[in-house]
């Protein structure tokens, strides 16, 4: 393999993005052929072609190589160059299929990556196979590339390829991904001495190539080729001016092997061992560390609160391991720094052959306690000046405090994949389950003041999950109906009304379970809603009827009038209007010794409408009368109005259709001359 591709530059910038500020721009060489051989590939025929058929998919084009021998670096500089022609005019998403821990990335996760990019909100709760259905048809009218990054087989690639032969998939590989047809790898092998030499002396100059080239085709070799090891020996070099190559060439050769690795990581391994061994013991302890940051993403609180040194500390150090080719960074005013993913495993096994268990709990606890107060402070710089949570918030270290709510929620859009992660961490670690309810709590607040409840409801759904996952395990009721209800809420919203009566059921157990009155008849008003939602009112009014009669024994009256009027609407749906009519006689009732006008006004509306339903439109106007009253009262313009139009047509059924006339007269002129007649008259329905 004569040419060879290199980024050292941070991780490519995705669809809709703009470069860091201060980043450095991309520097690639070499790979031509490579290059030329995948743009080939794309004007390639395709087995459809060839059997006379269009083409029912996107290409595929597949860059398989073993760890650091510059795969990915060669699918961003494909997809750079390819975004530079008008092929793909809707631009790249990019998204990695595999976890810094090894795992593979679930399919539902890497679709809502993908739906964010493009914009597309995915219903909180879905599935792998409904969320890459949305992505297939937010692709299907687009010219978009997508770059499926260190893919681990075929089933995580194949749900994700868009039905639409104008876009183009771009997948790196450990190897082949049998199963999709029509995909001709692209391998990469180690550098042939030439470009390797080259690549070294990029990084520390041509003197020290010159004086000694044997030398430094000698180190290539003994690097295997491989770039991302190139870079770190480059590095330690380039750290060390009076260092010859013949000097780290000897030290590499002198480090003892590792038996347990394959021939195709050992040079990788020993290329960081030799870096590893050079640090300092702080820097070292620092480094290995970083394994435990949450998505392989760290920036300098994260680096500080794990070794329990100082920011701007961690900060300088951080700079220093991008130097020797140990980190990416964003380059960012705060930077975010990513671990590789060549290097990921390495530094798990170092860490956990170095540094005791003990040492390694006590720093993931630091780092996710520190996360915890970041999110405090996220959120309470909401809070106006002078309320407990700002005055609180000044007590803070300023390395704790953010300026303002838009640094903030900046702040959160950022660093949202990192804080995810972290609390998926804190849940599965098992033994930090307080620290871990802690750092999801705060970070739904926080999620649902900057984004609102509605916009985070993907991200808030999957952190429910978690707090359900540790009130199982710890056998704490109270906290799981809280999830469970949590959970069925957005359920509800999302049109998956079964699976969410199933879990108002499950809550309402959990309730019982933990003798917690709150969740037990919030969980019998929603399993009444439910039913409701699915048409069965018999069910509905029995469950409303529940939760009104523990209500009534725990005299929270405004649950009670809201429950008389929920038993009120399934009655009349039902077609039961006696029923309802006490019911909502009620809740007006109810509204009344509340204080409540504009709900007591509402309430008589509904009784009205009962009346007119049940043929009585005497009665009806004389409630309505009432209801309009009381609706002047509360200075509800809209529901005064809709009132009168209602008014006006049972006095038209009356047979009075001057009258009817007048109250016309009158809504039009409480919303105006040019409010719609239909706007006016769905008010009427609505309440």
């Amino acid at each position: 393999m004569t040419d060879q591709a290199v980024d050292t530059s941070g991780p490519a910038k995705a669809a809709g993005t703009e470069e860091p500020s201060g980043a450095a721009p991309p520097q690639f060489f070499g790979r031509e052929r490579e290059l030329k051989a995948l743009r080939a590939d794309i004007e390639r025929a395709g087995l459809d072609t060839m059997a006379g058929r269009k083409a029912a998919r996107a290409r595929v084009l597949l860059i398989a190589g073993r760890p650091g021998s510059g795969r990915t670096a060669l699918a961003g500089e494909l997809t750079r160059r390819l975004l530079s022609t008008d092929d793909y005019a809707d631009g790249l998403l990019r998204a990695r299929l595999t976890d810094p821990g090894g795992a593979p990335v679930p399919t539902e996760r890497t679709a809502r990556e993908l739906l964010d990019q493009l914009g597309v909100t995915g219903p909180p709760g879905a599935d792998g196979d409904e969320l890459s259905e949305l992505v297939r048809e937010a692709l299907a009218g687009r010219r978009v590339l997508l770059l499926l990054d260190d893919a681990v087989d075929a089933e995580q690639v194949d749900p994700l390829l868009p039905d639409n032969p104008d876009c183009l998939v771009v997948a790196t590989s450990g190897g082949p991904l049998t199963g999709i047809p029509d995909v001709r790898p692209c391998t990469l092998g180690g550098l042939d001495a030439g470009s390797a030499v080259r690549l070294l002396a990029r990084i520390i100059g041509q003197v020290r190539i010159t004086v000694d080239p044997r030398t430094a085709e000698t180190l290539a070799e003994e690097c295997g080729g491989l770039p991302a090891a190139l870079v770190m020996v480059g590095g330690w070099l380039a750290a060390r001016p009076m260092a010859s190559v013949a000097d780290v060439t000897k030290q590499l050769r002198g480090l003892p092997e590792e038996t347990e690795q394959s021939d195709g990581v050992r040079p990788l391994a020993r290329a960081f061992r030799l870096v590893h061994d050079s640090l300092p013991a702080t820097a070292a302890r620092i480094l290995r560390l970083l394994a435990l940051a949450p998505a392989g993403l760290a920036d300098a609180h994260t680096a500080s609160a794990l070794a329990g040194c100082s920011v701007s500390a961690a900060r300088t150090t951080l700079d220093d391991f991008v130097a020797l080719g140990l980190l990416r960074s964003n380059g960012a005013d705060e930077p975010q720094y990513e671990v590789p993913g060549c290097l990921a495993p390495l530094l798990r096994a170092l860490l956990e052959a170095t540094d005791r268990p003990a040492e390694i709990q006590l720093a993931r606890a630091r780092m996710l306690e520190r996360t915890v107060r970041l999110l405090h402070s996220c959120r309470a710089v909401t809070d106006p000046e002078g309320s407990a949570a700002r005055r609180k918030l000044a007590g803070l270290p300023r390395s704790l405090r953010f300026p303002g709510p838009d640094a903030a929620a900046a702040w959160l859009r950022t660093h949202r994949p990192a804080l995810l992660a972290s609390a998926q961490v804190a849940v599965e670690d098992g033994e930090l389950d307080t620290l871990a309810r802690r750092l999801v709590a705060a970070l739904v607040r926080a999620l649902a003041v900057h984004q609102g409840t509605e916009a985070a409801a993907p991200e808030l759904y999957g952190l429910h999950g978690l707090v359900l996952a540790v009130a199982e395990r710890r056998d704490l009721p109270r906290e799981r109906a809280a999830a469970l209800l949590n959970l069925a809420d957005l359920d509800a919203r999302t049109g998956r009304t079964r699976e969410a009566l199933i879990r108002y059921r499950s809550a309402l157990d959990a309730g019982r379970a933990a003798k917690d009155p709150y969740a037990i008849g919030r969980a019998m008003e929603s399993v009444g809603g439910a039913y409701a939602e699915l048409g069965d009112f018999q069910r509905a009014s029995d469950w409303y009827g529940r939760a009104l009669a523990q209500r009534l024994t725990q005299g929270e009256r405004a649950d009670e009038a809201r429950l008389y009027g929920r038993l009120g609407a399934v009655h009349t749906y039902a077609g039961r209007y006696g029923e309802a009519l006490r019911n909502w006689r009620a809740a007006a009732a109810g509204y009344r010794r509340l204080g409540d006008v504009p709900a007591q006004a509402r309430a008589l509306s509904e009784a009205a409408r009962v009346q007119e339903y049940a043929g009585r439109p005497r009665e009806s106007l004389h409630t309505c009368q009432q209801a309009v009253e009381w609706a002047r009262r509360a200075r509800d313009v809209r529901l005064q109005a809709a009132l009168e139009l209602r008014l006006a047509d049972t006095l038209d059924r009356l047979g009075d259709p001057a009258a009817a006339r007048l109250h016309r007269g009158l809504a039009d002129r409480l919303l105006g001359e040019e409010s719609p007649a239909c706007e006016i008259r769905s008010a009427v329905t609505e309440n």
